[in-house]
């Protein structure tokens, strides 16, 4: 009877993630979304609690209390420019988790070997490479590509190691032979990490947070957890999945990524600007009356933006234009903007932008030709021409905003440093493109004032 009832919650659980991941996939009904997950998450909580193998609750009560207590402070406390660091910070903790809780099945002498041993290395794998990324974005270590000769061939070996190893554990079971296996598991992940820089972080990031799920499910079959099989394997196919999404909007191998950086090359910055040739620099009033007096203008917000939490005064900015003046006023978003998928879209709801005036990069690309003025606001990689020019660049062949076909280009940015990927941009000496120095939110305030007057 009590099994009867918890494979029914079960399937309830299961299927309150389902819908949740479905509704997050827009921002329209990403509340929605949270909230059935938050729903679906307290059932199989309480599921678990009221299981009869459980008959210590102490710890289990303390840990829920102050696992609750940080994780309120993170959500009060971490800005939204942070997010990816979190991440990167939860799915190291789920990687642990695996091999906390495949420790403790070797230890209690398991059944199930092979799941354990996978639980434990892909786990092993999520925690290290996930501390690794969370120091790179935190700029704690280097962001950019740290390689040295023969690392490929290194993890090659390594791995080999574990494959192996772990093949004579699960027939030996051999406790010492567990311990070497989490160590050279701890050892690998940190190197398939630490290749890996610059504009590909993101991808990374979404990477190990599959990687996170297939360990949960990897442990919920050695535990004979249902609910942990299928919350695993829903985090994994997901991850995997916008992993795939932003390889190919970048256009990055997937494999490459997986293998920690396999193929990449080293990168030399080229010097692209030209001799005597100084960038167009102009104030917040010349933006505002060229934008005053133009038909239609497209707003490209970037990291800048969130930094600087310029969304709102954006959002000020774009409907004095369009009631005003009646500009028609539109939003690009390029599928990797910011420092992970949807950042920029999460920001603009915030600031109540009208989901119908935000366009994605393949929906809105051809039409900045005919765009009077492009306002681009703390982007800058994806707006990049050496993306489609210069083979030897790190961002080559990824998929850009075409800003440069715009009319009049207005760039906000504190100075011309390049983007996250290293690379310079020309754009930024083009003919048709005006700098505005500055912090992304005081720059666009000033331009509001001007536009009021």
């Amino acid at each position: 009877m009590i099994e009867n009832i918890t494979s029914f919650f079960h399937i309830i659980t299961a299927t309150l993630f389902i819908i949740s991941i479905r509704f997050l996939s827009s921002p329209e009904t990403a509340v929605k979304g949270n909230f059935l997950g938050i729903c679906g998450m307290i059932i199989a909580v309480m599921v678990t609690l009221l299981s009869p193998n459980i008959t210590i609750y102490k710890w289990i009560i303390t840990s829920l209390f102050f696992g609750g207590i940080i994780g309120i402070l993170c959500a009060f406390k971490v800005q939204m420019t942070s997010l990816p660091q979190l991440i990167a910070a939860f799915n190291s903790l789920g990687g642990l988790s695996s091999v906390l809780i495949a420790s403790g099945e070797i230890i209690n002498t398991t059944q199930t070997p092979i799941e354990t041993s996978l639980g434990l290395i892909i786990g092993g794998i999520t925690f290290s490479g996930s501390l690794i990324a969370f120091a790179k974005l935190q700029k704690s270590i280097l962001t950019n590509s740290i390689i040295f000769r023969g690392q490929q061939l290194l993890n090659l070996v390594l791995f080999i190691g574990i494959i192996v190893i772990c093949t004579y554990f699960c027939i030996t079971l051999n406790t010492n032979l567990f311990y070497i296996m989490t160590i050279l598991t701890l050892i690998l992940g940190v190197l398939l990490v630490l290749p890996i820089g610059g504009a590909d972080m993101p991808i990374v990031i979404s990477l190990l947070n599959a990687y996170s799920g297939w360990a949960a499910a990897s442990i919920g079959f050695s535990l004979n957890n249902i609910i942990l099989i299928i919350v695993g394997a829903i985090i994994g196919v997901s991850g995997t999945i916008l992993s795939y999404i932003m390889v190919k909007a970048m256009n990055r191998s997937l494999i490459s990524v997986i293998l920690g950086g396999f193929g990449q090359q080293r990168y030399s910055s080229q010097q692209y600007i030209l001799q005597n040739k100084i960038p167009q620099s102009g104030t917040p009033e010349d933006a505002a009356f060229i934008m005053k007096n133009a038909h239609k203008v497209i707003i490209v917000p970037g990291y800048g933006m969130a930094v600087a939490r310029a969304q709102h005064i954006l959002h000020e900015m774009a409907k004095e234009l369009h009631e005003k003046y009646g500009v028609e006023v539109k939003y690009a978003i390029h599928p990797v903007a910011g420092r992970m998928p949807g950042h920029m879209n999460v920001l603009l709801a915030e600031a109540n932008v009208s989901y119908e005036d935000v366009f994605e990069l393949e929906n809105i690309n051809r039409e900045f030709a005919s765009t009077d003025v492009a306002y681009v606001i703390g982007a800058n990689d994806i707006t990049n021409p050496l993306a489609q020019t210069d083979a030897s660049s790190p961002i080559y062949g990824m998929p850009i905003l075409d800003v440069a076909k715009a009319k009049t280009i207005f760039f906000v940015k504190r100075s011309l440093a390049s983007g996250y990927s290293g690379v310079e941009n020309p754009l930024f000496y083009a003919d048709n493109t005006i700098m505005l120095y500055g912090d992304a939110k005081k720059i666009t305030e000033q331009i509001v004032a001007a536009l009021e007057k």
